[in-house]
């Protein structure tokens, strides 16, 4: 089934949704749009009167203006000097019928009396009381006066619409929040109700009904929908703003009238695909809802994951924690060893699975190579249990230990996996290339939906920054550290528990790097310069036999001055070195499994260090 398929589906099942605006940021509103409808950023609302005089007026605060509005295919598409009007609310050179008496300019048709047709032929094919007050109102055709004597704008004495020092009073806010000149002013309209009440048109479900009504009316060309597989209107003009409202890419096009990128192969649109205009808003509303309540972007590049029948689903690029959130879990995974945390994600998932309908389960990811042409990088479509097997063996397969900050900024551990933004930051530092990090977070989406191995270059870079700390600050490197052994760990399938029976030879001299830390560490107590294993961790990887020789001289110092406090160390430094053989003990350079036994050793150094520090004042000197 074909993703359009998928989105009309979508938009089908959630239809109760049209017109409920939910907000996932401060500020910003959204909803299921309704069809032939779109959202625009508007500047000014002009409020009349039910009998279609002016009532007042006041500019929008910047942030605050996206506005649902009615839209046709022709005006959704409209660019240059093409007149289009929107239906309703517009721009001043459409709205206002007073616009050249201001000194503005049409470059072709009087733009106003375009809109001023069209929206006769709305009032009058789909009438509705609250509209045809609005109609009233910009027939008057005194718009730009009404917003001048409101002080919402400012005139010169020539009659220009601008600003400057001669003009008494405050400079009005709008001419900071339109760009450009205030030609570009986008107008929305309210009525005024009897009890005084603000009929907001951009949500008010009947608003909507009306222009559905008479959009639908209109003549168009049948045809074969190849997504509902029914005869319909056709549509050969597609929606944009798709990820955002200033996004102007689309992801169905048909303009090829110059150039014939498709010389050879298609003649008109429709020998490729026709699609109706009904299924074409519907999943392309459906698309641009779902990446406002649901979509994650990294540098424009969308990653969306939904159902047909409940959105909602695990997000397939969060970590662990994230999940267990939405699982209202979180308590469970603060867990203090792997097979905890492993069960109770688990047990998590299969109860919020309980709760879902059987449904698709699809995986979407968008870019634009320009700013005109959007394409479907990745797409895939599951059945629930599938993807929720996959999920949860990537989370609870050969698991590690993180760290994380709550609210209240305390340090929390949580076994897991961590995000895939998280892998890819680490993988080339914070200041990575933007587009190098969102590539790459597309390259692992696969690893968890498709089970396909963790890519070894990912692996041998985050191996690579591991191993050297003093590039990075403390808590990047700890961050890069347990996600380096994370991955790594996904291709050796060990644990974050220290095993004391394995020899390989990198596992062994990991150990005793670790070991060696500690001991400085210890000695240096609260000086927080870093110790001599840190700073030379990438000769080590290197040049694991030579660079040890350095690392132990420069230990002795440090042994003197705790003297009996670590005996308890040095056996075990002693005790790994004794398990080296004379073929393993030599400059070959370490795999990353090295910072498995390092990071493991340290963890059990630190995790037990009341207990240790008490094994070492038990040992007689």
């Amino acid at each position: 089934m074909s993703v359009w398929k998928q989105l009309y589906d979508t938009y089908e099942m959630n239809v109760k949704h049209v017109g409920e605006f939910e907000s996932r940021w401060e500020g910003q509103d959204f909803t299921l749009l309704p069809v032939s409808h779109t959202t625009q950023t508007a500047h000014v609302t002009i409020i009349v009167t039910p009998d279609g005089e002016f009532h007042s007026a006041t500019h929008i605060e910047k942030g605050q203006g996206n506005t649902l509005i009615p839209s046709t295919e022709d005006s959704a598409n409209r660019a240059g000097s093409v007149v289009a009007p929107y239906p309703l609310h517009d721009k001043l050179q459409y709205v206002a019928g007073d616009f050249l008496k201001y000194g503005g300019v049409y470059k072709g048709e009087n733009a106003h009396l375009a809109y001023l047709r069209q929206l006769k032929a709305w009032v009058e094919t789909a009438p509705y009381a609250p509209l045809e007050s609005i109609y009233r109102y910009v027939q008057k055709g005194r718009l730009i006066e009404d917003l001048i004597q409101e002080g919402v704008f400012s005139a010169t004495e020539s009659g220009e619409l601008r600003w400057t020092w001669k003009e008494a009073g405050d400079k009005p806010p709008v001419y900071g929040i339109v760009t450009g000149g205030l030609e570009g002013t986008f107008v929305r309209f309210q009525v005024r109700s009897t009890d005084g009440m603000h009929r907001q048109p951009w949500r008010d479900q009947a608003f909507f009904d009306s222009f559905i009504t008479f959009y639908a009316a209109r003549p168009g060309t049948e045809g074969l929908c190849f997504v509902t597989g029914k005869q319909e209107r056709l549509s050969s003009k597609h929606t944009n703003k798709i990820r955002n409202s200033g996004d102007k890419a689309k992801l169905i096009s048909a303009n090829d009238s110059s150039g014939f990128t498709f010389r050879g192969r298609f003649d008109k649109p429709d020998e490729a695909a026709s699609i109706s205009y009904q299924a074409s808003q519907k999943a392309h509303n459906a698309l641009k809802w779902l990446i406002q309540r649901q979509g994650r972007s990294i540098d424009q590049r969308v990653f969306l994951i939904w159902g047909n029948q409940q959105p909602d689903l695990p997000n397939p690029l969060e970590n662990t924690l994230s999940l267990a959130q939405l699982f209202g879990e979180e308590e469970e995974f603060v867990a203090h060893t792997v097979q905890e945390g492993a069960l109770a994600f688990s047990d998590a998932l299969l109860g919020f699975k309980r709760r879902l309908p059987k449904q698709e389960v699809n995986i979407l990811t968008l870019d634009a190579a320009t700013t005109g042409r959007m394409a479907i990088l990745y797409y895939r479509t599951f059945d629930q249990e599938t993807y929720f097997k996959r999920l949860e063996r990537w989370h609870t397969e050969y698991p590690w230990e993180y760290t994380y900050q709550d609210a209240n900024k305390k340090r929390q551990v949580y076994i897991g996996a961590p995000s895939l933004k998280d892998i890819a930051l680490m993988t080339y530092g914070t200041r990575g290339n933007e587009k190098l990090i969102k590539a790459t977070v597309e390259r692992l989406l696969p690893c968890v939906i498709d089970e396909r191995r963790v890519p070894t270059d990912i692996i041998r870079c985050l191996t690579q920054r591991a191993s050297n700390p003093v590039g990075m600050e403390h808590w990047e490197w700890e961050k890069t550290l347990s996600i380096a052994c994370g991955m790594v760990n996904k291709k050796e399938e060990m644990t974050v528990s220290l095993d004391q029976e394995i020899n390989d030879r990198d596992y062994l001299f990991g150990r005793l790097l670790a070991l060696a830390d500690y001991l400085e560490r210890r000695a240096l107590g609260q000086d927080n310069r870093a110790t001599n294993a840190i700073r030379y961790m990438n000769a080590f990887s290197q040049n694991p036999a030579r660079t040890w020789m350095t690392i132990q001289s420069a230990l002795q110092p440090y042994q003197a001055k705790l003297g009996g406090k670590v005996l308890f160390i040095n056996r075990q430094i002693d005790e790994i070195g004794a398990r080296l053989t004379i073929e393993q003990f030599t400059n070959k350079p370490l795999s990353g499994k090295y910072l498995l036994g390092f990071y493991s050793q340290r963890h059990e150094l630190y995790q037990k260090r009341e207990e240790t520090i008490k094994q070492e004042e038990r040992v007689e000197v």
